[in-house]
């Protein structure tokens, strides 16, 4: 039987039309935690944590998310300074924010990414900063991942 694992849409499996091969925990709808590491090809124990929300946007003139998940908006709050507005809210503020940032064909492509400290983190959004050490700037590739 196959699970697939859908950012999206969750977990989904095929309809079950016969209990052969089956137990009593597929027939439930429970999946063992090992099955899960095996469908994600996790090995090692080591706890195994999914992203919250995640996107991928381009913050150069009208700003415009390229794919997400549990991403409603980004919120272009000036040069170089977004907030990714989540879908459905965190469960806390104590939530681990991961993004990168780059544009390409000016200079090394690479710019600085920070936290932006003047608004406060919520469990509704997360704001960051894009720029060089000098001065804030639109970059056109962001990724942002929340882990919780």
């Amino acid at each position: 039987m196959a699970i697939t694992l859908n950012g999206t849409t969750g977990i989904t499996t095929p309809d079950i039309t016969s209990t052969a091969g089956f137990d009593s925990a597929d027939l439930t709808g429970d999946i063992a935690a090992a099955r899960i590491t095996t469908a994600l090809n996790a090995t090692g124990s080591a706890p195994i944590y999914a992203a919250r929300a995640w996107v991928n946007f381009n913050g150069t003139g009208t700003v415009a998310i390229r794919a997400s998940g549990n991403v409603s908006s980004i919120t272009d709050n000036g040069t170089g300074d977004y907030t990714v507005n989540f879908t459905t809210a965190m469960p806390d503020a104590n939530y681990s924010a991961i993004a990168t940032s780059t544009n390409t064909g000016v200079g090394y492509g690479a710019y600085a990414v920070g936290y932006e400290s003047v608004r406060a983190r919520t469990v509704a959004s997360w704001s960051f900063w894009t720029g060089s050490s000098t001065a804030l700037q639109d970059t056109g590739f962001n990724n942002v991942a929340i882990f919780r």
